[in-house]
């Protein structure tokens, strides 16, 4: 007698060594790794977005606060010091001009000229020049000189005794005289000095 099978059932029994009735599939949830990654690169794009305003403002002020290059040396002259501009030099000042001597004496060797006073002896004659640069007179006379020889020996002034001798005179300011002063002897004259009115300031002057 043939069995009459039904086909597979499912059996809705529980127990030990009875197969279970599978699981119904669990709908899956949607991960969340999506989400996590579109909110990591918008996280990055705002981080760099704020790193690049701060390091504007940054720069910004740096800018302005930021110290001015110092200025370069001046290049040292090769003695060592430093080389000037030529805009900081300043003009050389002409030394002035010494006012000249209140009396000015001058003197140089000269010929002896007799005239009918000399005696015959041997005479040294020096012309010299007096100018009176005061504005007060100055007296000029024969008298008022003395000759000093190369070896130290001083000599009076002989009287009429050479045809050119200094004329004896009252000197304004501005004014000279020039004429010659003459000893006995035959020397070597080395200065001439006049004295102002005998008593007064001594000038000496080398015999040219």
């Amino acid at each position: 007698m043939a069995q009459h099978n039904p086909g597979p059932q499912y059996q809705q029994q529980w127990g030990p060594g009875r197969p279970q009735q599978p699981m119904p599939p669990v709908p899956r949830k949607k991960s969340g790794a999506g989400r996590i990654i579109g909110f990591g690169c918008l996280g990055v794009i705002a981080f760099f977005v704020v790193i690049g305003v701060i390091g504007a403002a940054l720069g910004a002020g740096g800018d302005e606060s930021a110290e001015k290059p110092a200025a370069p040396a001046a290049p040292k002259e090769p003695g060592g010091g430093e080389k000037k501009d030529k805009g900081e030099e300043k003009p050389r000042e002409e030394p002035e001009e010494e006012a000249p001597a209140p009396i000015q004496v001058t003197a140089e060797a000269a010929d002896f000229r007799p005239t009918i006073l000399a005696d015959g002896e041997e005479y040294t004659s020096v012309l010299v020049t007096v100018v009176n640069n005061s504005a007060e007179k100055v007296g000029v006379n024969p008298l008022y000189f003395e000759v000093t020889a190369a070896d130290g020996s001083k000599y009076d002034v002989e009287l009429a005794a050479d045809e050119r001798q200094i004329d004896t005179v009252e000197l304004t300011e501005g004014e000279k005289v020039t004429g010659t002063v003459t000893v006995k002897g035959k020397i070597e004259p080395k200065t001439v000095t006049f004295t102002d009115g005998l008593f007064g300031d001594s000038i000496r002057a080398d015999v040219g």
